[in-house]
């Protein structure tokens, strides 16, 4: 039998182990509450009326950039697809967060994982072609956002189909966590701006216009993302205390960030949206 001794520099490294692993389960616990109420969103304003052809009543969503266009045929199907196939990445790709689901049941993490990669790669190739085939007042820099993080979601999707066939299962959920963060770009924008929104309002509107912020937020929305799972993703590799220190700070303001843009999403667009669907039942 051993004893185990805590040094200083042993205590400070189990300390803020202990302190990143709360942050994940914290970001965690906020993605899952976000996503599973775009996921009710989606289900119930999106799903009846793509299934049943009634396109024009997604335009109750005042907010909607580009819905149903009257004569759009292709244009209207590949908006339907597109929406349909992020009800899946959200609810798959958060699924396979779970160790349970990886520990006790392998084979259906694997098959909601190839579920989750081919739908987030499909969704990227209907987004391009959406942004430059059926053209929005967004603008151009959000086009070129959109393109890049379509790259990105096809070269991290592939990558991560490459590491799970070469059974490299620590390079596998690495590729897989960089894809869900460029799949969930879009959701990133809007929890980021309805953030900024509120942020905007509540200081007088003396800060930038949200329109101008949207430009640089598109590309954000998921390099900054990506940039704070690379921090947490070095720091549990084995980085030192201040690394594993500066990632939970960072892992815990997004997190909170988050919440607070989903909170604005909620009240702002997705909960009305809702509930003038609803009341039409």
């Amino acid at each position: 039998m051993t004893t185990a001794v805590l040094t200083p520099g042993g205590s400070a490294r189990v300390t803020t182990e202990r302190a990143l692993k709360a942050a994940a389960g914290f970001w965690f616990a906020t993605v899952v509450t976000g996503q599973a109420l775009f996921l009710a969103y989606i289900l119930a304003v999106y799903a009846p009326t793509s299934l049943s052809g009634n396109f024009a009543a997604w335009n109750e969503n005042k907010m909607l950039i580009k819905g149903y266009v009257p004569g759009d045929t292709v244009g209207n199907l590949a908006f339907a697809a597109h929406v349909l196939m992020a009800a899946v990445v959200t609810f798959g790709g958060t699924l396979q967060f779970l160790p349970q689901i990886r520990a006790r049941a392998p084979a259906v993490h694997r098959w909601i994982g190839r579920a989750f990669m081919t739908t987030a790669m499909a969704a990227s190739v209907v987004g391009l072609w959406m942004t430059w085939g059926r053209p929005t007042d967004s603008g151009l820099p959000a086009a070129i956002a959109i393109t890049l993080d379509a790259a990105l979601i096809l070269a991290f999707g592939g990558l991560a189909w490459r590491t799970a066939v070469a059974r490299d299962v620590t390079a596998h959920r690495r590729w897989a966590m960089r894809t869900f963060m460029a799949a969930n770009g879009v959701w990133f924008l809007r929890l980021g701006m309805a953030t900024y929104g509120m942020t905007y309002v509540a200081t007088g509107k003396v800060l930038p216009r949200p329109g101008v912020v949207f430009d640089v937020w598109s590309f954000g929305a998921y390099l900054v993302p990506l940039l704070v799972l690379e921090l947490y993703l070095r720091a549990k590799a084995g980085g030192g205390p201040v690394m594993r220190a500066s990632a939970t700070g960072a892992v815990v303001l997004g997190a909170l960030l988050m919440g607070v843009g989903i909170f604005g999403t909620w009240v702002g667009m997705f909960g009305p949206v809702l509930a003038n669907v609803l009341a039409k039942l």
